[in-house]
């Protein structure tokens, strides 16, 4: 077949879309089968389906619509039938006035266009779609409209791995649920809201930090999704006015998700949660979380010691739980006993022992700790230190050849110091167990598909003490990152190592900003410096790290000494 007649292959070289080299491959291909060289260039890889739907449309003289992320209204599903859809590879995407925008995958197709236009009963303007993302965003809203039942399904989306032989005989209710889940992990999602108001069911979904509404079921078809939630989470499906929480676990493309349902009354029914938690595949290095190769490599030297305590702190929702994970990851040998207390477990990793707290039966942090340190662990990750008995078991634990993993809630992480004496820890303990505290926050990573310069605003580069604009990125928006500009998080860090100037300092009673100010002189970075660096490669934006580190910002350039810390005694002068 002549590539001349290919209009679409000669738009592609027009465009610049591809080479002329890659074209002539492309011809060559197509030459062995019964295919165009512009499909022929789809299967090789030389140019994306996009690209080539692209170029059609602009052969075509006819507009081309992205729907990959598209967000569909799910009332312009019941204005065709699902079958129909399917046949005809198409589906109505806007409803102006009279007139139907509909999606196709080939709108040259005439015959088709008249009897869409008839079985629409209206006006159609036909735009052209990548086939394969239409079909997908078909499957996508008659799915969650019940336009299909189980067995229409995959049975990687259809899967669920708790009591699926206890289902309602609802099926669309069924779909509509896998559905939902389905897109939240496609989406890479943390958490799915459920929110139902007088007139709507609102369906959110967490990306990033961020939620996003996406078009749901509608507002009737709420009492069947929480009573679906509540089967497969072994939950009470009479109980409506108290709080519910669950889990369950969920198959997506042969890999079992752990799912956290939260389930409370409203005014207007019943408010679904679930969180959707990271399984030990997902984990990466401590590269992929943000870490510095200075960081990574001060981090490594700290869980490389055989015991003492190593603390991360940071809010809620910063990535704490992930971090200690990443360091288990490289703790995890089969000649090391690792033993884990959780409230809850979110992720399971084989070999290493996870205990789940339940108060209601007296396991506490401080009592399971007490009792696994009779089970011989070489390594203890302890969710949280949450209370004074918990904190000196903890310490104990350190000072006796365990090496203890865990978190606190703390602004930065000269403040855990603070922290553990609040907890009653003596300063000394505090000084010999403690290894180094690593605070963190999470920021929006910029988005590489839509990445562009930018120039931020001049205060706030005044505020970081920039002067030169042109070193940063944003991104503009685009499908990739759902319009937001960015896809993506990632750490930015600080390390408090305990040298032995800082254990000096610790065991004398220094403040949290005299302990601070010192590590500042020793050369440690702080959160605000490790995101300037980002900014600067274009990986994230100055924004971002105003919004989770401006405390650590404003108190590194304070004009304070040593002297005014020292909590009315006199200034402790401290030797190498």
């Amino acid at each position: 077949m002549r590539a001349d007649r290919d209009f679409v292959m000669a738009q592609l070289i027009e465009d610049r879309t591809i080479s002329a080299e890659d074209a002539e491959r492309a011809v060559r291909h197509a030459a062995d089968g019964k295919t165009l060289p512009s499909e022929a260039a789809v299967s090789l890889g030389l140019v994306t389906p996009v690209q080539a739907a692209i170029a059609r449309a602009a052969v075509s003289e006819c507009p081309f619509v992205d729907v990959r992320h598209f967000d569909i209204d799910l009332k312009n599903a019941s204005l065709l039938a699902r079958s129909a859809a399917e046949k005809r590879v198409a589906f109505p995407l806007f409803v102006m006035g009279k007139v139907v925008t509909v999606g196709m995958a080939d709108p040259t197709d005439l015959a088709a266009v008249d009897r869409l236009r008839t079985l629409l009963r209206t006006d159609i303007e036909p735009v052209l779609c990548e086939p394969q993302a239409l079909r997908a965003l078909i499957d996508r809203a008659y799915s969650m409209t019940g336009g299909v039942v189980a067995s229409d399904l995959p049975v990687d989306a259809r899967s669920l791995n708790v009591n699926d032989a206890t289902v309602t005989d609802d099926e669309p209710i069924v779909a509509a649920v896998n559905q939902i889940l389905t897109q939240a992990i496609e989406l890479n999602a943390s958490d799915i809201h459920i929110g139902p108001d007088e007139s709507e069911l609102h369906l959110r979904y967490r990306i990033d930090g961020s939620l996003h509404s996406c078009q749901g079921p509608p507002l009737s078809a709420h009492g069947g999704l929480v009573q679906r939630l509540k089967v497969i989470a072994n939950l009470d499906l009479t109980q409506t006015r108290r709080p519910q929480d669950g889990k369950f676990r969920f198959s997506h493309n042969g890999r079992l998700i752990d799912m956290r349902l939260s389930i409370i009354p409203t005014v207007c029914g019943e408010n679904v949660v679930i969180r959707v938690l990271a399984g030990h595949a997902a984990l990466g290095n401590l590269s992929d979380l943000g870490f510095s190769p200075q960081l990574a490599a001060a981090a490594e030297r700290m869980i490389a010691n055989p015991h003492g305590m190593i603390l991360v702190t940071g809010p809620t929702g910063s990535g704490k739980t992930t971090t200690l994970y990443s360091f288990l990851r490289r703790l995890n040998t089969p000649d090391r006993n690792v033993i884990t207390i959780e409230d809850p477990v979110e992720i399971r990793v084989p070999m290493v022992r996870q205990v789940q707290v339940n108060p209601e039966i007296g396991m506490t942090f401080a009592g399971a700790l007490r009792s696994i340190l009779r089970q011989d662990p070489d390594i203890v990750l302890l969710g949280e230190v949450r209370d004074e008995e918990s904190a000196r078991i903890a310490i104990q634990a350190a000072l006796t050849g365990h090496l203890v993993l865990s978190t606190l809630h703390t602004n930065d992480a000269s403040g855990a110091v603070a922290r553990l004496r609040d907890f009653g820890c003596p300063p000394f303990a505090i000084a010999g167990a403690v290894l180094g505290v690593i605070a963190q926050r999470l920021v929006r990573r910029v988005c590489a598909q839509c990445s562009a310069p930018f120039e931020p605003d001049a205060a706030l580069l005044q505020r970081f003490g920039q002067d030169s604009p042109s070193q940063f990125r944003k991104g503009t928006g685009c499908p990739n990152c759902l319009s937001s500009g960015f896809r993506g998080r990632l750490g930015v860090y600080e390390l408090l190592p305990m040298v032995s100037r800082v254990q000096l300092a610790v065991e004398r009673g220094l403040s949290t900003a005299a302990i601070r100010r010192l590590a500042r002189e020793l050369g440690m970075r702080s959160m605000w410096e490790d995101g300037l660096d980002k900014a600067r490669l274009g990986i994230t934006t100055l924004e971002e790290v105003m919004a989770v580190a401006a405390g650590t910002l404003e108190s590194d350039t304070s004009t304070a000494d040593l002297s005014a810390f020292t909590d009315g005694s006199e200034p402790v002068r401290l030797s190498a």
